[in-house]
């Protein structure tokens, strides 16, 4: 390695510290350096956090690697790595599993005896993340690439630190920073974020940095399964309530008859069972942010009690007459059209003024493009680890099948995929391996617009297109409920409970629906 070449490297990236750049971009040419001063195969660059190495840039891995999340006490060579601080390379014969087994592009399977090499970061004293580098010839990396891996790491350390520092000047004017902060100090590192680099995502982003630093009432919109319970949680780690408690309520989940109580608490005495004083949501909340999720359902009467609280701050408990005074910002979730509902008697329209100060919609996987890999690549990391596997990926099949896919389930249809198809393809392989491939076969999944379609979707008759067009799709979808509806009650002998179980969701979910469709069990 001659010094020219090594300064040929890195004069670049000593001019890049004084432009204005992406943190992506930045780390991406970082990268791009790192392989032209030390021919490799795969380079990664990771940011410790907490007990987790999270991939922020990568070169010749797998795209769905930016998705993943390694637990360190998990792998033992970035624990290597981390320890030993300066440049480290493994012998090919290293008996340490490698991380990256599977990841490696053009790599199926077990990477076989190769060459591995990587740097801790330091920053002020404390370990940053890590660098790493894979190469397929395992005596690719020779003394000298140490010493330029070690040249080039204080480099990366001053370009990471120059990335950090933009990104606080930036966030520093409305201390969505500080606050963010707080957050995570008070409440830990959240097990699930919103992943991706979509131009649909990095808009909502946005928006939510914009109102997260307002009080306004947040009304999150979106299709079922994309996340809205995600997006309130990352609005209120930016807004000045992130070092109070976020309370959640799903407003689905409860009999009518305890909606109140859980919202606005009791006395004691208030109703049978009611033993004792208790605070609701409202209370506990105060300060801090409320959630409610599915907040469609709530009924009429509890509505118009919830109107004084945003209004006023005022509240009394079940069964009392004690004023109570809260400050709580409402972040609120539906996935229903709340236009639609007024128009229909269901939901008042004061209310629904009230709740939509500032909608966010939530954008659907399918409009998300290759964020399908990133969030595909967290939930085979999070299986991996569950099943005690060495390496889970996807082949090329099983990534083009899963961005041709619509999902109409979305990010939870994806999640449930992935385990299930992790468990199945399992099971036919026997031995256990160490590194498993999950092909297209394997998640059993057809292109939008082809065939077959996901299994519950095959198992419904849809209704003919004449019928669809001559009473509209909303219509259409309320007559096929309320058939399919009535029916599994016929077949149970109008148990609610047989009903909900057959059709796979919650009783008093289900006594809703069928109150809202018109069917009414025992007839």
């Amino acid at each position: 390695m001659t010094p020219s070449a090594l300064l040929q490297a890195l004069v670049p990236l000593v001019a890049d510290l004084s432009r204005e750049l992406s943190e992506h971009e930045r780390y991406r040419r970082l990268l791009e350096a790192l392989r032209a001063l030390v021919p490799c195969d795969a380079a990664a660059l990771l940011r410790l956090e907490g007990e987790w190495l999270v991939p922020l840039a990568t070169n010749g891995l797998s795209r769905d690697t930016l998705g993943r999340r390694f637990r360190v006490r998990e792998h033992p060579r970035f624990e290597a790595l981390l320890a030993a601080g300066g440049p480290t390379r493994f012998p090919p014969d290293s008996p340490l599993p490698d991380p990256y087994d599977g990841l490696v592009d053009g790599v199926e399977g077990q990477l076989e005896v190769h060459d591995c090499m990587g740097c801790a970061l330091q920053m002020d004293g404390q370990p940053w993340g890590l660098l790493t580098l894979d190469a397929l010839d395992p005596q690719r990396f020779k003394p000298a690439h140490l010493e330029a891996l070690q040249a080039f790491a204080d480099l990366a350390t001053a370009t990471v630190s120059a990335a950090e520092r933009i990104h606080q000047l930036a966030t520093r004017a409305d201390d969505e920073h500080l606050r963010a902060e707080r957050f995570r100090l008070a409440a830990g590192t959240p097990t699930r974020q919103l992943i991706g680099q979509s131009a649909a995502l990095r808009r909502l982003l946005k928006e939510i940095t914009l109102v997260g630093a307002s009080e306004l009432t947040v009304l999150v919109t979106g299709e079922t399964g994309v996340g809205k319970d995600l997006v309130a949680q990352a609005i209120h780690a930016c807004s000045p309530r992130a070092d109070r408690p976020m309370v959640s309520l799903n407003c689905a989940a409860l009999p009518d008859t305890l909606v109140e109580s859980e919202l606005f608490g009791h006395v004691r005495g208030a109703f049978t069972g009611a033993v004792g004083e208790r605070r609701g949501k409202f209370e506990l909340a105060d300060g801090g942010t409320l959630f409610l999720d599915e907040v469609g359902e709530l009924p009429l009467a509890v509505q118009a009690k919830m109107l004084r609280v945003l209004q006023s701050g005022q509240l009394q408990r079940v069964g009392s007459d004690r004023e109570h005074r809260v400050d709580v910002r409402l972040i609120a979730a539906t996935n229903r059209d709340l236009a639609a509902e007024v128009r229909a008697g269901r939901l008042r329209a004061d209310f629904y003024h009230r709740l939509s100060v500032y909608p966010l919609h939530v954008p659907p996987l399918r409009e998300r493009g290759r964020d399908v890999l990133q969030l595909s690549g967290s939930f085979l990391e999070e299986m991996r680890s569950r099943l005690g596997l060495g390496g889970l990926r996807l082949d090329g099949d099983a990534q083009a099948a899963l961005l041709a896919y619509d999902w109409p389930g979305n990010v939870r249809e994806l999640e449930h995929l992935i385990g299930r198809s992790c468990l199945k393809a399992l099971g036919r392989q026997q031995p256990r391996p160490r590194i498993l491939t999950l092909t297209a076969v394997d998640l059993d999944l057809a292109p939008a617009g082809g065939t077959p379609a996901p299994t519950a979707a095959r198992e419904a008759p849809p209704a003919a297109a004449g019928e669809v067009m001559g009473k509209g799709l909303r219509q259409a979808v309320e007559d096929y409920e309320r058939t399919l509806v009535g029916e599994c009650l016929a077949r149970h002998r109008q148990s609610l409970a047989g009903a909900a179980r057959e059709l796979r969701v919650d009783r008093a979910n289900l006594a809703r629906l069928a109150r809202r469709l018109g069917v009414h069990p025992g007839e």
